[in-house]
């Protein structure tokens, strides 16, 4: 039994060692699922920069951050910054940084109130107080438009649904991040594996 055991797993480690030279497109796949969300994020926040600076700062409708200028321009610059170096492939450890702060202050300064869901679904798991009002209220909002509105053509395009607005999205958009960090850019189709591979061949 113990033979086969080993015989197993080591048919298994031959295996994975056979798939090392596609272990780059893991990391590409994160970086060109993450790249346009930070790239657009960043963007939005450097064109509205006032309105961005006015809700950081602002302690009755927005976040009452501290030095909410700096803070602003940082999370601006860190998103449109870190959206390019991810499709790029260009620093990416660095850049995971700066893009993992600035989800857990999203998460926790915005999102946290309103719990872990994005939307709100009651048969979930982490479904709050919040989220089961909101059920409530999504299934009376849908009897009356199929009382008084084109019901069949307002969900053509798919289902209503309830914004929760949770920290599920920035903790998920924080864990691909960390990824990134530990794994890098990957090989082949990134600026730093060619960056590095030109690096060892100098030194």
């Amino acid at each position: 039994m113990t033979g086969l055991v080993c015989k197993l797993a080591n048919m298994y480690f031959r295996l994975l060692q056979g798939l090392k030279h596609f272990d780059g497109l893991g990391p590409l796949a994160l970086r060109l699922y993450l790249g346009p969300i930070f790239l657009y994020a960043g963007w939005k926040k450097i064109v509205g920069i006032e309105n961005t600076i006015a809700w950081f700062g602002n302690p009755d409708w927005g976040l009452g951050l501290p030095m909410p200028e700096l803070m602003a321009w940082l999370a601006a610059l860190a998103e449109f910054g870190g959206g390019i170096a991810l499709l790029a492939g260009l620093a990416v450890r660095f850049f995971a940084i700066p893009l993992m702060i600035t989800m857990l202050v999203a998460a926790f300064a915005v999102h946290w109130p309103n719990g872990w869901q994005a939307v709100a679904d009651p048969s979930w798991l982490f479904a709050n107080e919040r989220v089961l009002e909101a059920a409530d209220r999504l299934a009376r909002a849908r009897e009356i438009l199929k009382q008084h509105g084109n019901y069949d053509w307002l969900t053509e395009s798919g289902n209503f649904v309830v914004l929760n607005n949770g920290i599920e999205f920035s903790i998920t958009y924080f864990v691909m991040c960390l990824v990134l960090f530990f794994t890098g850019a990957g090989r082949y189709v990134s600026i730093d594996y060619w960056i590095a591979r030109r690096c060892k061949a100098v030194c």
